[in-house]
């Protein structure tokens, strides 16, 4: 695994300490729906499909498809074969979802297909996979309103294997239009003994228009590289222009073929240290520290060049440069330190601490040419305290009561991962990665197409909170921006047992969690009050409300699709899709009390309000 060279940067602005709850409103949701006459293909789990791998990578497929380059358009295949489009511009009056292209018969009787998979490469293109091992890429024309025009495969390849469409951009240089499509495979693996016998595979296809001057130009594979991982990524996407990629995922993932032809792994350069003595030596007590420092033979003290101050120290001699210079590690007493010329060779400072107890680290904030001498005494005390790390004894705690811990006895849920989970930038050119993000405890939660010039946002848990990030590949030195935050999403999702999907408006006005079968959760940001309102146990007023809805639709099927615009909310189920309004909400004067959950650090959250507020307005309206 490469090692972390880069950290995510929280915007401090964004974040709100003082949130408190989302309370629960009891506004009604418009809730519109489509009859389909045919239903959505749904490819069910085979029992070679046993692995957690295949789970989050078929099992839980979305398969609802927003157009970023048209507002409120969804396309989805159903069991015909048929890519089906829906554009909405009035919710009262929905029309039939709109057929574009029709997949062969043939692939659908593959005995190892997976689902059909889908990805707008640009406003006027699509890939598309049949789930049967052939990639399709379309020719669209522009999509949205009222568009019935069919799609024209231009490109079609089978590539042997099935496999599901990540993701795919599309651009043009010198006249030549590029594609380039990630597909995602998870194989069966012979050198994977230990584990589950499978590895998850990520190929890159490059494919561009041959030259010519017809009205037509042939399309053709220009370039294959293939990345292996162990996990499914959470995150997978090519930058605009197709120069890198990016992958967030538990277990790292590295280049291993390109064009058919293996790819070496880089031999590691032995690192060349440069041994030179030190300049200084320095040692400390817990009440001060000295330092002697080589000084060139018959130097008197005239010449000897000394300033100390609370934090700083300079040395030198005259008419040379500073020997040494910086800030101190911590802060000393000028009045009570000295130095002094020994053997007309050394100099020799004792700076007295400020405060006395704590070692220094470092005599000089990051100064590495001295060396430290420790003293006898400081080196048994250091030997006595982590004598236990090396003992033969299974008992590290002698003197305690608590029994000696047993390794045999830990389950898999106790150990720490071989590898932990991590977002890596891989340079096209070198394929190496450039940027490496250790994710650690930040979970991933979804990814939301907010601007289709640009890559797929996506959203992590960092404590309670879920953040926004939005990747920046032209701008190596701030790669991952932090633009929007949704208060203790966090901390709420993880109580939805059920939950199978997640996401947000492209505008991040609101977030959305929905479950397996039926319900969806609605977060929204949180607005201003229009009235003045109270908190009667706290005494304050409350300036703001974060709104939580849940909308139960009218379907006893398990939900197959998830999307959300800025203004509606999509849910595809196996016979219908659902279109709910996401309105402006009017803030209710008193609710209902409800459960709370302890927040860490935070107080409570509250989903509803464990106690009423109070609105003082003249003739206040009556409370639902």
């Amino acid at each position: 695994m490469a090692t972390s060279n880069y950290s995510l940067k929280v915007n401090r602005e964004l974040l709100d300490p003082g949130f408190e709850s989302y309370r629960l409103s009891l506004d009604a949701i418009p809730t519109y729906g489509v009859e389909l006459d045919a239903a959505v293909e749904e490819v069910k789990l085979k029992d070679t499909h046993y692995t957690l791998e295949h789970m989050r990578a078929f099992g839980m497929y979305n398969y609802l498809h927003l157009d970023p380059w048209y507002e409120d358009s969804v396309l989805f295949v159903d069991c015909k074969g048929r890519v089906l489009g829906l554009t909405v511009t009035l919710d009262t009056a929905l029309g039939q979802p709109v057929e574009f292209y029709r997949i062969t018969a043939n692939s659908s009787q593959s005995e190892h297909r997976l689902c059909a998979s889908l990805s707008l490469t640009s406003a006027t293109w699509a890939a598309l996979s049949d789930g049967a091992g052939r990639l399709y890429l379309l020719r669209t024309g522009k999509r949205g309103d009222s568009s019935h025009t069919k799609w024209e495969p231009l490109f079609s390849e089978d590539t042997g294997e099935p496999f599901t469409v990540l993701h795919s951009v599309s651009h043009v240089q010198e006249g030549v239009h590029t594609m380039e499509v990630l597909l995602l495979r998870i194989q069966k693996d012979p050198q994977e003994a230990k584990g589950s016998g499978y590895s998850v595979a990520l190929e890159w296809i490059t494919v561009a228009n041959t030259a010519g001057h017809g009205p037509e130009k042939k399309y053709e594979v220009k370039k294959r590289r293939v990345l292996r991982g162990k996990s499914v990524p959470h995150y997978a996407a090519v930058e605009p222009l197709g120069k890198g990629l990016m992958v967030a995922s538990e277990k790292p993932f590295a280049f291993t073929h390109v064009d058919g032809r293996p790819v070496e792994p880089p031999h590691p350069e032995p690192m060349e240290v440069e041994k030179t003595d030190p300049i200084y030596f320095w040692q400390q007590t817990e009440e001060d520290v000295t330092v002697c420092v080589r000084m060139p033979e018959g130097v008197t003290k005239e010449e000897v060049q000394f300033r100390l101050s609370a934090d700083r120290i300079r040395l030198g001699v005259q008419g040379f440069p500073s020997i040494l210079e910086g800030q101190l590690h911590s802060n000393v007493d000028p009045d009570a330190s000295a130095w002094i010329i020994k053997d007309n060779k050394s100099l020799e400072v004792t700076l007295q601490k400020r405060s006395e107890g704590p070692l220094w680290s470092e005599l000089v904030t990051g100064d590495k040419r001295g060396e430290y001498v420790m003293s006898d005494e400081q080196a048994a005390l250091i030997h006595e305290r982590l004598t236990f790390l090396t003992s033969e004894d299974l008992d590290g705690d002698p003197d305690g009561n608590k029994p000696p811990c047993n390794s045999q006895e830990l389950e898999d849920c106790d150990g720490f991962p071989e590898d932990g989970s991590s977002l890596t930038h891989f340079d096209g050119e070198s394929l190496e990665p450039t940027q490496v993000v250790n994710l650690g405890s930040h979970q991933y939660l979804f990814t939301v197409d907010v601007n289709p010039s640009e890559m797929p946002y996506f959203c992590l848990r960092h404590d309670v909170d879920a953040l926004v990030w939005r990747p920046r590949p032209d701008q190596p030195s701030d790669m991952w921006e932090h633009v929007a935050t949704f208060n203790a999403l966090g901390y709420v999702q993880a109580s939805k047992r059920d939950k199978k999907f997640a996401t947000c408006a492209p505008n991040f006005s609101y977030a959305s969690l929905g479950e397996c079968l039926r319900r969806a959760f609605i977060y929204r940001q949180p607005a201003a009050v229009e009235t003045v309102l109270f908190n009667r146990k706290q005494g304050r007023q409350v300036g703001q409300v974060a709104k939580q809805q849940v909308a139960s639709l009218d379907s006893d099927e398990p939900i197959l699709g998830f999307r959300a615009t800025n203004e509606r909310l999509y849910v595809l189920t196996s016979g219908r899709l659902f279109v709910l309004k996401v309105l402006r909400i009017i803030v209710p004067l008193c609710g209902p009390t409800t459960a709370h959950f302890k927040l860490p650090g935070r107080g409570c959250l509250f989903v509803g309000l464990e106690e009423k507020q109070t609105q003082i307005v003249k003739d206040p309206p009556p409370c639902f």
